[in-house]
């Protein structure tokens, strides 16, 4: 799936989805005239939440073309997609939000969340109107993080770098692309708070996690990079300064947004990288700089960590 992420390559929060078909789950047509106004447990649906599209004009958006997706691929990223908009700082949203970020029609938003709520990935609060986030959400977090311990080992040494730098700490891994985000830590002081959505597909070139995991992954498990390293001399530079340091910036500092990034091993194959992400007046670019000598050494702590854990029956 590609990064809905709608900031830069560093996955800053924002996000925008395509309209795709209009399909649901089992791949059928959702036609406007199949929804019947009534809920899943039978009650009527507030017709106020139902007319008219999410741009309050009534009118129907218009649908993209197919493409090569089937419609069962297509109705899974939208299903996906209208799970993703839910984050910590918005975790209520009404049907019409849904609507306008999707840019479909209320009823068809409606039928994918009747589908999502079938099975508990959403529930809905008719006293206000609003979705939020179903029980199964948390069942699904608990096996991911079962699949993935670095995510609770790299807990309370993010939470502890949060403290020290007052910074956005960001743990992201490679799914054979790019580096996706798995966890976030931003209970910073600051009266500007950078947030990233856990679950956001970085830049592999663009974004410093993704300049990282380029620096030291072999070449031939990132897709394009060969290529890059030839294309460009400064791409080609700025991978051996990372390979030097262990410390790895971004370049674009779009929106006035930083990142600063380290590697995590375990068993001398990197697993991970570390971040911190915050404004370019407060996060500096220097590789020595104070954060990011706490950054490296909070890597390297998980490194440590890491590589016990793996070599540990217990």
């Amino acid at each position: 799936m590609a990064d809905r992420s709608g900031a830069d390559g560093d996955g800053v929060v924002g996000t925008t989805a395509p309209d795709l078909d209009d399909t649901l789950v089992d791949g059928t047509d959702l036609d406007d005239a199949d929804l019947d106004g009534t809920d899943l447990d039978g009650t009527d649906l507030d017709a106020a939440e139902l007319n008219g599209a999410g741009s309050g004009n009534g009118t129907r958006a218009p649908r993209a073309r197919r493409g090569d997706a089937t419609p069962s691929i297509q109705s899974v990223e939208r299903a996906a997609n209208i799970l993703s908009f839910f984050t910590a700082s918005r975790p209520r949203l009404t049907l019409s939000e849904l609507t306008a970020r999707l840019g479909m029609s209320k009823a068809t938003a409606h039928r994918y969340t009747m589908a999502l709520r079938q099975v508990n990935l959403l529930r809905y609060d008719p006293s206000c109107a609003e979705y939020t986030l179903g029980p199964q959400v948390l069942v699904l977090a608990g096996a991911a993080r079962a699949g993935l311990p670095i995510i609770t080992v790299a807990g309370p040494l993010m939470e502890d770098l949060v403290r020290e730098v007052n910074e956005t700490v960001v743990l992201s891994i490679w799914d054979g692309e790019a580096p996706v985000v798995v966890r976030v830590d931003d209970g910073t002081e600051r009266v500007i708070r950078v947030s990233v959505r856990a679950g956001a597909r970085l830049d592999r070139f663009g974004s410093a996690q993704g300049r990282v995991f380029c620096a030291f992954l072999p070449d031939s498990n990132v897709p394009e990079l060969p290529d890059e390293l030839k294309r460009s001399t400064k791409f080609r530079s700025e991978i051996t300064a990372i390979k030097e340091s262990r410390i790895g910036v971004n370049v674009s500092e779009l929106h006035g947004v930083r990142t600063i990034a380290a590697p995590v091993f375990a068993d001398g194959v990197i697993v991970a990288v570390m971040a911190l992400v915050g404004t370019t007046t407060t996060l500096s670019d220097s590789v020595t700089s104070p954060a990011a000598r706490a950054l490296r050494r909070a890597a390297e702590r998980l490194t440590d960590i890491q590589g016990k854990h793996l070599h540990d029956p217990a």
